[in-house]
């Protein structure tokens, strides 16, 4: 269900940055404008997309557990209000200090005044958007706990439609037209939070806000929410450094960047957000009735589909790469020059994205058992890599145009860095003790990934896609996604894996 949900959203996400790649292009104004959603759209990911619910998920599951349905409503009402309030001031600081946050995310952009200016005012607009963000994902953690996952996972698309809405309808009537998609931003937020609304009713849980800061149960969720929201979205705040580093270099990069970030998002989101959100409940559930080897089990179950969706996603993603900007980014201000940069980082970005997906699996092993502090300090060790490889990437990449697409392998290498750090640590502990037949599988994979990889190279490498019509490419590049699906699938088959053994049931 969740799956299928975020896939609409991210189909949409993808005509919202046609839209956008199509009537703003990629110059120093989308770039301004991206920076300004950045910072909202990171606070969106970490809040929306199961972060937030990794702190909250498994308190909701205790309460259920442990107390009366009049108990868990008081806590629900009291935790309401109480964050309701804090993100509240949080975002009436931000707006205040829009200037400030630009100067820090893009110091690059205090040279162009124009650009800073303009990215500052968008920032003030877009940054609100915390407000809606953080009580729709607190309405969507309360509804997913009690297995009703199709409205949180469905919301994210409500601000691909109202961007999409704006790109089109209120740009052409605004003096600086990038300053519609900002709005669009806002607007979305009030929309998505007002959609949990009927879903909270139908179910008998909606919140009646209550101010209790002093409550010993809600003071226990606002520790645990840093923690946990920090621990599963390094790779977010990495990227936050990429932009940063993104805006001293040619004007385009913070661009560039965004889109290839947007292509690798698609199966990160559709998959791996999909499956940590599904996964989350069933190991915190596990850890209350000390069920060690079911969790153990789930676990196994998770990291077995992390490789079989990850690996062929990340050949497809390096293989296609520029196809794939051709295919979705290329009309009107997206040129070929455009194509091209934003291929060469989303081919290096894409090797990280199984360690992305990995993460989402991982930490909510950690999470599940209330075990905060271990997924934030290695999440501060790959924060610490990240700038590492930044430093010995960027520099010498930048000499040959490719210092956009050296942020995207730092980050892509971190991200794997963190994903081996959580997965040697559960397996020190004993908490995951994989399960009989990983050899044969992954034996079953590496055959089937590298045939993938010669299929799709040997037949697309030589493919004028650039001169092709709009259609022409859809059609082709769908052509080539379904051959080297089925394909893949067809080899694993012929290599003996079977549906059974991808089941999250004991023995199976």
């Amino acid at each position: 269900m969740v799956g299928v949900m975020t896939l609409i959203s991210r189909i949409l996400g993808f005509i919202r940055d046609m839209v956008i790649a199509r009537y703003f292009g990629a110059d120093a104004a989308t770039d301004a404008f991206f920076v300004a959603f950045r910072i909202p759209n990171f606070l969106r990911r970490l809040f929306a997309e199961g972060s937030f619910a990794q702190a909250f998920v498994p308190m909701l599951s205790d309460y259920r557990e442990n107390s009366n349905r009049e108990g868990l409503q008081s806590f629900l009402d009291r935790a309401s209000g109480s964050l309701a309030l804090i993100v509240l001031l949080a975002s009436l600081v931000g707006v205040i200090a829009s200037p400030v946050l630009i100067l820090i995310f893009a110091p690059g952009f205090w040279s162009q005044a124009g650009q800073f200016d303009l990215s500052s005012a968008m920032l003030r607009i877009t940054f609100p958007y915390l407000f809606f963000v953080t009580m729709t994902a607190f309405a969507g953690g309360i509804l997913n706990a009690h297995g009703r996952f199709a409205i949180p996972a469905l919301t994210p698309a409500l601000l691909n439609v109202v961007m999409i809405a704006a790109a089109l309808w209120l740009a052409p009537q605004m003096e600086v037209p990038v300053m519609a998609l900002a709005w669009g931003v806002l607007l979305a937020g009030f929309a998505q939070l007002s959609l949990q609304v009927p879903a909270l009713m139908a179910a008998g849980l909606l919140p009646r806000p209550r101010l209790a800061l002093a409550d010993a149960d809600v003071r226990r969720l606002l520790k645990r929410m840093a923690p946990a929201i920090f621990g599963v979205s390094v790779t977010q705040v990495n990227l936050l450094v990429d932009t940063l580093i993104a805006s001293f270099l040619m004007s385009g990069s913070v661009s560039w960047l965004y889109y290839s970030d947007r292509l690798v998002e698609f199966p990160l989101g559709v998959f791996g957000v999909a499956m940590g959100t599904a996964i989350l409940p069933h190991l915190a559930k596990s850890h209350a009735k000390q069920d060690t080897s079911g969790f153990s089990h789930a676990m196994d179950w998770g990291l077995r589909w992390v490789l079989l969706i990850g690996l062929p996603a990340t050949v497809g993603l390096m293989v296609l790469a520029e196809p794939l900007m051709s295919t979705l980014f290329q009309y009107d201000q997206f040129g070929s020059r455009d194509v091209v940069m934003a291929g060469r980082s989303l081919l290096t970005y894409s090797t990280g994205l199984v360690g992305f997906i990995a993460v989402k699996i991982l930490a909510s092993g950690f999470n599940a058992r209330h075990d905060l502090t271990t997924p934030v300090r290695h999440g501060v060790y790959s924060m610490i890599a990240n700038l590492v490889f930044c430093l010995i990437l960027v520099y010498p990449m930048a000499k040959m145009e490719l210092g956009h697409a050296a942020l995207a392998l730092s980050t892509a290498l971190a991200a794997l860095f963190n994903a081996l750090l959580l997965l040697l640590k559960l397996l020190k502990d004993g908490v995951f003790m994989p399960k009989q037949g990983w050899f044969a599988f992954l034996a079953r994979l590496l055959i089937a990934n590298l045939g993938l990889g010669l299929l799709l190279a040997y037949f697309t490498a030589d493919l004028p896609w650039q001169d092709w019509t709009a259609h022409a490419r859809v059609a082709r590049l769908m052509l080539w996604i379904a051959i080297g699906g089925l394909g893949y699938f067809a080899t694993l088959g012929i290599c003996g894996l079977r549906p059974a053994h991808l089941m999250l049931k004991e023995g199976a």
